[in-house]
């Protein structure tokens, strides 16, 4: 007689609402196994029973072929003696006890949805909130946990007989699928005018017909108003545009398939492997020349952002409408993306020329993710949608809970507790009062869905930012100030699953420094609970503080002044960008030299402004860095050069950028192209990283650079910044599931406070 065991299995993870139960049913029925498996608070546990051979293939199928939403974490098995049970069954919840289990972000619909979707016999064709365990919404519906359906907005929609008994049975791939409907019992379209009245014909024909006829149109999507335009169109895409006051930063394009994507971009292997994952990213890619798309859709550059559906709303538009879209977020600019259905006819009724609604509310409002593939693989520029709310996990745990509160910019925050850092989807840039209530009621939603009370609450060093205001007036807690490019290096290490110490480089636009100054071109050596400044970009004045951002040319002005303070350089009267600006150069020069409303910075990002205003590529700015986004996309993909800047040994050493702008000039005047100079210029800040890094291993002895801050989102930096860095012999960490912009700030920071908690430093109330 064959020998039976039973052992008690416990599955930590993303294992709830994503088909882990019936998986289990179905593994353990199919190797005649009993037992039974259930939820509790902490994730899905089980006790499985029969021949040692059949519950090891049991063990290891669990982990192999595991629903395509789960995310297992952990599994434990320990024997317990045997019960002689005769079946297999899915047990009551266990108690519920504090929300230990994770929550799976919204995912794309699966194929076998989308076989249904297609299939005229299927109850369900045509039908686009189609979804089961394996897609569609989750985070964006989910008011609060445990993850039931009462507690999520489908709640408004009782189930019919034919769903209720696919939701009860657990053989069936929507067994426990919260939002389980169909046209009997769930969600409608609807199409609006702008005024919020009903036009007639069917919602969704009628929305493909008007896209067609060059209208913009307004979609309610998973986590958010999208605003859509027919993209070959150049009337319907500057129109929308011109209405959305978006007068150049890149739309993006949603395309029906892959083919699709191939006819307007370059795509291979890794990048069409990134558009067809669950989390359905925005994807940069190179532009095909012959891609039938309006020029305003991306006026000046090279790349496209393309998404491929990812809800049955999508894929049924995309086929009926016959032509890829432009999709961008439903909002006025500066302001988040309008989720609730009476503000997006207040806020994009003068936008939108009629609006394809439903009666599914969102509860989250959540931005699409950007990615782009980079060195082999992924590299997230924007976290959200698809990716949110699934944790990363840190190596050694957190002390105690801890929120952080981000940056001012592209900001997230994150909360963190156990191993676990639970970082927020897009949040947007902290200047006005809207963004600022999302940023507010998004704290308040993942402590309630992760069951996080925070005892530290780390921030931002900058004393005017909202989100350094908003920790400091927190009662109860702990501070813990985070210097700006600390968090990046920081956030860089934590995305790599290392400790430190690392020689850190930190490029970016602005960030607060410990010395009040403006820092962003930064060589640290830190670790996670602290930082040495090791050298920095020569710092130069700002003439006109916030307005030499919007204005480049004005950091031009100051690099080229050679005055007291700057970094020195040669005569500009013969420059172009100098007589462009002839009235007003000598006023700007004048207060750098004074430091009149001039303060200094070390801004890797200002030193790309001044060379594009140079070149004269954007002498003023409509969008975050595009002066530097406008650079990448002149420079020669073919030139090796690069231009020399020197190093004034310190410590801490200062790198001349300024000795760049020099070869930028001499060249000019020499006639060389412009594409020419732009790759010599990156190729030069590239070697300047190399002999910082060089400079500062000598002295440390370290043999590990991390790369971070938004301008390593430009990927001729990137690339020749880490051949240059592997070929003299160091390790290179560079980011991947965070954005390197200050979209990862809030990791950086809860990490840094977490080590600074385990020293028993830095915590402290003002």
């Amino acid at each position: 007689m064959t020998q039976l065991i039973r052992m008690a299995v416990r599955v930590d993870g993303i294992v709830q609402g994503v088909g882990f139960r019936p998986f289990v049913y179905t593994l353990a029925t199919g190797l005649g196994l009993t037992g039974h498996v259930g939820n509790d608070a902490d994730g899905v546990f089980a006790e499985i029973e029969g021949p040692a051979a059949a519950v090891s293939k049991f063990l290891l199928a669990l982990e192999r072929d595991a629903p395509p939403l789960a995310r297992i974490e952990r599994v434990t098995a320990t024997a317990i003696t045997p019960r002689g049970s005769r079946s297999f069954a899915i047990a009551a919840s266990g108690p519920a006890g504090r929300p230990n289990t994770l929550v799976s972000a919204d995912t794309a619909t699966c194929a076998d949805c989308l076989r249904e979707l297609a299939d005229p016999a299927d109850r369900r064709f045509g039908y686009p909130f189609i979804n089961c365990t394996n897609c569609g919404p989750r985070f964006t519906i989910i008011r609060d946990v445990p993850y039931d359906r009462p507690l999520t907005t489908m709640a408004d929609f009782e189930m019919c007989g034919p769903c209720a008994a696919e939701y009860h049975d657990p053989a069936n791939r929507r067994f426990h699928a919260q939002p389980t409907c169909c046209p009997a019992c769930g969600p409608r379209l609807a199409l609006l005018d702008p005024a919020g009245n009903a036009l007639p014909g069917p919602p969704l024909a009628r929305t493909a017909e008007l896209l067609r006829a060059g209208q913009v149109l307004a979609i309610k999507g998973l986590g958010g108003y999208h605003l859509a335009a027919d993209a070959a169109s150049e009337q319907a895409v500057a129109a929308l545009r011109a209405r959305k006051h978006r007068e150049d930063k890149p739309f993006a394009v949603m395309v029906a398939d892959l083919a699709a994507a191939r006819r307007l971009c370059e795509l291979d292997d890794a990048p069409a492997g990134l558009l067809t994952s669950p989390g359905r990213p925005i994807v940069l890619l190179t532009r095909r020349p012959d891609a039938d798309v309006a020029t305003s859709t991306a006026p000046g550059n090279r790349s496209l952002g393309i998404m491929l559906p990812y809800t049955p709303l999508h894929h049924l538009l995309l086929q009926a409408a016959g032509r890829p879209i432009v999709l961008t977020s439903g909002n006025v600019s500066d302001e988040p993306i309008v989720f609730r259905d009476d503000d997006a006819l207040a806020a994009l009724g003068g936008i939108a020329d009629a609006f394809c609604v439903h009666d599914r509310a969102i509860h989250v409002r959540t931005d699409d993710s950007v990615a782009r593939v980079s060195g082999g693989r992924p590299m997230l520029i924007r976290r959200s949608r698809g990716y949110v709310p699934e944790p990363l996990s840190v190596t050694r745990p957190f002390p105690r809970p801890v929120l952080a509160c981000g940056a001012e910019l592209k900001n997230t925050f994150c909360l963190a507790r156990g191993r676990h850092a639970f970082i927020s989807h897009h949040i947007g840039d902290l200047e006005n009062a809207e963004t600022l209530r999302s940023f507010t009621e998004g704290i308040e939603h993942f402590r309630r869905l992760f069951d996080v009370d925070p005892q530290v609450v780390a921030h931002d060093l900058h004393p005017e930012y909202l989100s350094t205001k908003y920790a400091i007036e927190m009662e109860g807690v702990d501070l813990a100030g985070v210097q700006h490019h600390h968090a990046h290096i920081a956030s860089c290490l934590a995305d790599n699953g290392a400790d430190g110490p690392v020689i850190g480089v930190a490029f970016d636009g602005t960030g607060y420094g410990t010395d009040g100054t403006i820092w962003g071109g930064e060589f640290l050596v830190a670790d996670l609970a602290g930082f040495e400044r090791a050298g920095h970009l020569a710092p130069v004045p700002m003439p006109g503080g916030a307005a030499a951002i919007r204005q480049p040319w004005r950091m031009a002005a100051a690099y080229l002044d050679g005055g007291p303070q700057s970094a020195g350089g040669p005569d500009p009267d013969h420059l172009d960008v100098r007589r462009r600006h002839a009235e007003r150069w000598p006023t700007i020069v004048a207060m750098a030299r004074k430091g009149v409303n001039s303060p200094l910075t070390s801004s890797a990002g200002r030193l790309f402004d001044a060379a594009a205003a140079i070149l004269g590529v954007r002498d003023a700015i409509n969008y975050e860095g595009q002066a530097a986004v406008e650079l990448e996309q002149l420079a020669d993909p073919g030139e090796t050069g690069a231009y020399p800047a020197g190093i004034e040994t310190g410590p801490p050493f200062l790198a001349r950028g300024g000795d760049l702008l020099h070869g930028v000039v001499d060249d000019l005047a020499a006639g060389t192209a412009a594409e020419v100079i732009a790759a010599r210029f990156h190729h030069g800040v590239a070697a300047l990283i190399e002999a910082g890094c060089l400079l500062t291993r000598d002295r440390s002895g370290l043999d590990t650079v991390a790369l971070s801050g938004g301008v390593f989102q430009n990927q001729l930096l990137l690339r020749g910044a880490v051949s240059r860095l592997k070929a003299r012999g160091f390790r290179v960490l560079v980011h991947s599931r965070i954005p390197c912009n200050d979209g990862g700030i809030s990791l950086g920071q809860v990490v840094i406070a977490a080590a600074r908690d385990r020293l028993g430093q830095g915590n402290y109330r003002r």
